[in-house]
């Protein structure tokens, strides 16, 4: 059927425009939150409504929300709203979501972005939940590039990168700056007080003197919290974008995180910080980065750091049949994951490494979780 003038009109506008006729579609988990469903569902809607191009599919809300550019899919719990998520990101329902008390795989961490109160200057946190590695120095040095792939997918393409004056941080400067040598450019920033350079302190942070601040995770975390509630008393987070996106290599998914005490305008924020992620293609410009990055020699870079003081393996342990691991146990050292798992999957038991909200976790079946906790108990990981 051929087009009428006014859809041919739209057409020619779009495309002057640079806009793309596909719409972004972000799905929002609504169960989980320590507020109201209203309140997210209130903050989505508001996003609906300012978003050009935008539909907001609300997972678990318990009744049909009407508004412009909303969509309802049921879900009794959390846990069943992530099962629908993830289903609806790999059939290609949704271009992105955001959620909460979500674990990634051990690899996968989040880049949080925060306004800097000095100076009012967004800055990304890299990183802000999950965890990228066991070993702190390499878990930094991927932080640091996460950091950088989702600056250049916000269109800064040349972003400033600090490390927060943390434990391990001159080992990343070196080790970033050795990997800026062999090929991969990294445009260190300076701080703001008096003797300079790319390590960063706490008035750097307050000021906005990078585009990215790399931190280990749980500092990062610490850190999001902070400027994101220090207006409000602490259980109500009125401030930034949330926690951010998973990044990882061959991650395929754009799930963003939030704390269950994030508030209205920051669920709104996370919701426009995907769209963002959406529209400009941070899983092409990751694949492109980490082609970089492999060409520059990171991995081999990574693999050094994350065989110092493992002990040599005797044996190689080859994993059970795999299963889909639904049931978390918490309470292990981050240090000790992977072993935990290797003495499951000696006992026969198929289990995974991740890292939910609250710390690192063992994933394993529903039917396997009480065997699984006795062995950990029993070889003292528990």
């Amino acid at each position: 059927m051929p087009l009428d003038k006014s859809e041919l009109f739209n057409m020619l506008a779009d495309a002057l425009e640079g806009r793309s006729a596909k719409k972004v579609k972000v799905g929002l988990t609504v169960h989980g939150s320590e507020h109201p469903p209203g309140m997210l569902i209130g903050a989505a809607k508001e996003a609906a409504k300012s978003l050009d191009g935008v539909e907001i599919v609300l997972i678990g809300a318990g009744e049909e929300v009407e508004g412009r550019g909303i969509q309802c899919v049921k879900a009794g719990t959390l846990e069943e709203a992530h099962r629908i998520m993830e289903k609806m990101l790999d059939g290609g329902e949704l271009d992105a979501a955001v959620t909460m008390h979500y674990s990634f795989p051990v690899g996968v961490s989040t880049v949080g972005r925060v306004v800097t109160p000095a100076r009012g200057k967004p800055v990304l946190i890299a990183t802000t939940t999950g965890t990228s590695s066991a070993n702190r120095v390499a878990a930094m040095m991927k932080n640091a590039v996460y950091g950088i792939i989702v600056a250049k997918t916000l269109g800064i393409e040349n972003p400033s990168v600090g490390i927060l004056n943390v434990d391990g941080s001159r080992q990343v400067e070196r080790l970033l700056k050795q990997l800026s040598e062999q090929g991969y450019e990294i445009n260190f920033a300076g701080s703001m007080r008096a003797d300079g350079g790319c390590i960063m302190r706490g008035n750097d942070l307050l000021a906005g003197s990078c585009d990215v601040m790399v931190t280990d995770t749980l500092t990062g975390n610490i850190l999001v919290k902070i400027l994101s509630a220090y207006t409000t008393g602490g259980d109500y987070e009125a401030l930034g974008w949330g926690y951010g996106p998973g990044i990882g290599e061959d991650y395929r998914r754009i799930i963003l995180i939030l704390s269950r005490a994030s508030g209205a305008p920051v669920v709104e924020g996370a919701i426009r910080y995907a769209v963002e992620l959406v529209r400009g293609n941070l899983l092409k410009k990751a694949s492109e980065e980490f082609e970089k990055l492999r060409k520059a020699g990171f991995h081999e870079l990574i693999g050094e750091l994350e065989k110092t003081g493992k002990p040599e393996e005797k044996t190689i342990v080859e994993p059970p049949p795999k299963k889909a691991v639904t049931e978390e146990i918490a309470g292990i050292d981050v240090l000790q994951m992977e072993e935990a798992v290797r003495i499951l999957w000696k006992s026969g038991i198929y289990a995974e490494s991740g890292m939910g909200c609250t710390g690192p976790v063992i994933m394993v079946a529903h039917e396997d979780l009480k065997s699984a906790v006795d062995i950990l108990k029993a070889a003292g990981y528990l």
